[in-house]
């Protein structure tokens, strides 16, 4: 394995976070915003853990009424129209239709629900609940004939999860915040009360000591085993695993609206158009007791999905025309529900001052509420941070990076970057406006052809965009790139995922100190660079030269000889997708 190095820096900040989920990353943007010195690490890939498995909704949680979450619906549905304003670019309106199901929840009591839903969350850009006659309407022609012929149409939105929680920790990062990825905190203690968080490289295995004034644990399934790792805290709260897991089909129907199927268990299930040419339906709720990173849907949780969405569509959906499964797990808070569906998705902090400095844990949330989370969180912590009153209520009115646009503006941004770069197909240009918002332009710079943007790796991927992800937005492997800072690796072939992945590949020396996340750390310590794709170039180039000098030391014995081809090996698309090698892209792109 080779010998570890200790190392361990003298600056003490005011916060540092233990997790780069949309909570951990939430927090990191308003405490920074505030003028906190703020240091996070994530273990993996930012939104690597639940918050990239979600059911990719911005929402109030009609169903949470049933349960009278009144205030967990109205915070929720506050927050919808606020996220959309700040990142329009990855959040958009959708309309929903609910079909009334004879024997289950009556009209009136969905009349009524939706009712409340229009009126205590202050809904002011998006159109109100309508009824619809299922047997006239378009929305009732994938329905099967006759059984349903009455419904109503409600809006939420939908989200792009895992960019907006990279765009999070982007902004955070833009406002002076560390952020550190494929670093795992291995150990908490208190000296004098300051926090010293032991963080290991888990690609080299270096490691470091940080200390700071107080201790967020937004661990997320992994929030107890922070606890564990040396904090001297016994937790009180509880977290419970429950298991969500979602499939992928082909596009089922032509229009534009999800639909909310309800099931005779009292579950429900949401149909919603994803990616323009497919279908996402999910979720399954259910008790998960084992290691959140190995979960993966059963057969049965497939089954139970294509049976409930068969029961209302005309052609019934089977597991074989699953093209990709996804799976996560949500920490909820145990609050002593029988049933999994049951259990509170509002979210509850726990705060120890072991030894005079404080740690505050995150239990449970929802990607709709993490802001009001974080401003929470800070909240609780006040009394211990020195900004935390300054700009209060900020992230609600700064866009989130490529959001400084309207909320309609999406379209007119697609048009823009096709008449200024007139070699993008229309299909290529909406996916990088709706990716990237205002910042498209960063990752085109002064192009003047397809070529220009370097080598195509298929579905619009090239390599002027890949080197933007590496740059500035954390990605170091092929997953990060093709589903996690988009989703293309549902249209990547066998053989061009095999050409992304010769490609990373080629470096394969394992960590250095010009890995992509240093590149991306660069772009915060050296503003006046540029960080478009020559600058980002002159960086890889560098790092090529830099390596060829170091190619006589890292084949001494003793060396870490390509840890990341031997540590990555691991699924590439998840469940029925061909299986390649998660290998860094670093400087031979």
């Amino acid at each position: 394995m080779g010998e570890r190095r200790e190392t361990s820096l003298d600056r003490i900040f005011d916060l540092a976070i233990i997790g780069g989920g949309v909570n951990g990353c939430g927090i990191a943007r308003d405490a920074a915003g505030r003028g906190n010195s703020v240091f996070l690490c994530e273990m993996n890939d930012l939104a690597s853990g639940t918050s990239s498995w979600s059911t990719k909704l911005v929402h109030g949680g009609l169903r949470y009424l049933e349960y009278y979450e009144f205030r967990l619906v109205r915070e929720a549905l506050i927050e919808r129209e606020i996220l959309w304003q700040i990142a329009p670019h990855i959040i958009r309106p959708l309309r929903f239709v609910l079909p009334h199901h004879n024997g289950l929840r009556p009209a009136w009591l969905l009349r009524l629900g939706l009712f409340l839903y229009d009126h205590i969350g202050g809904r002011n850009l998006l159109p109100p609940t309508r009824s619809v006659d299922l047997s006239r309407d378009e929305v009732g022609k994938p329905l099967i004939a006759n059984r349903y012929v009455k419904g109503f149409e409600y809006s939420d939105c939908f989200v792009d999860d895992a960019r907006l929680v990279v765009l999070t920790a982007r902004d955070a990062a833009d406002r002076g915040a560390e952020i550190h990825t494929r670093a795992r905190a291995v150990e908490i203690r208190q000296v004098d009360g300051i926090w010293h968080v032991t963080v290991e490289d888990t690609l080299s295995g270096v490691r470091k000591t940080i200390n700071a004034r107080a201790l967020v644990n937004a661990g997320g399934p992994w929030v107890e085993d922070v606890l564990a790792s040396g904090a001297g805290v016994n937790a009180r709260a509880k977290v419970r695993l429950v298991q969500g897991s979602h499939i992928v089909v082909r596009k089922l129907y032509a229009h534009d609206r999800a639909y909310m199927f309800q099931n005779s268990d009292g579950r429900i299930v949401f149909v919603i158009p994803y990616q323009d040419d497919f279908t996402l339906i999910g979720t399954t709720d259910r008790d998960y007791d084992g290691d959140p990173a190995k979960v993966k849907a059963s057969a049965e949780e497939i089954k139970y999905l294509c049976d409930s969405v068969s029961e209302y569509l005309t052609n019934p959906v089977t597991p074989e025309d699953v093209v990709w499964t996804y799976s996560g797990v949500r920490p909820l808070y145990d609050d002593g529900a029988s049933e999994a569906k049951a259990a509170t998705r509002d979210y509850v902090f726990e705060l120890d001052t072991p030894g005079g400095a404080p740690l505050l844990s995150i239990y449970g949330g929802k990607i709709t509420t993490y802001r009001r989370l974080a401003e929470e969180a800070l909240e609780r912590l006040s009394p211990y941070l020195r900004s935390a009153k300054a700009r209060e209520g900020w992230t609600g009115k700064s866009p989130l990076p490529g959001g400084d646009m309207d909320v309609s503006a999406v379209s007119a941004l697609t048009a823009e970057l096709i008449r200024n770069y007139p070699f993008l197909s229309t299909a290529h240009a909406s996916r990088l406006a709706h990716a990237y918002g205002t910042r498209a332009t960063k990752l085109l710079g002064n192009a003047k052809s397809l070529v220009d943007l370097g080598q195509a790796f298929g579905a619009t991927l090239t390599e002027s965009e890949v080197r933007y992800l590496m740059a500035n937005e954390w990605a170091c492997t092929a997953e990060d790139v093709v589903w996690r800072r988009s989703k293309l690796g549902l249209r990547l072939s066998a053989v061009e995922t095999a050409a992304l992945d010769a490609r990373t590949r080629h470096a394969n020396g394992g960590w250095h100190p010009d890995h992509p996340r240093c590149l991306a750390d660069a772009r915060a310590r050296h503003p006046e660079r540029a960080v478009g794709p020559d600058a980002v170039g002159q960086d890889l180039d560098h790092a090529v030269a830099r390596r060829s000098r170091q190619t006589d030391i890292r084949a001494r014995p003793g060396r870490r000889q390509g840890c990341h081809r031997l540590r990555c090996a691991a699924a590439f698309g998840g469940d029925g997708l061909p299986a390649v090698h998660q290998l860094s892209l670093l400087d031979r792109l």
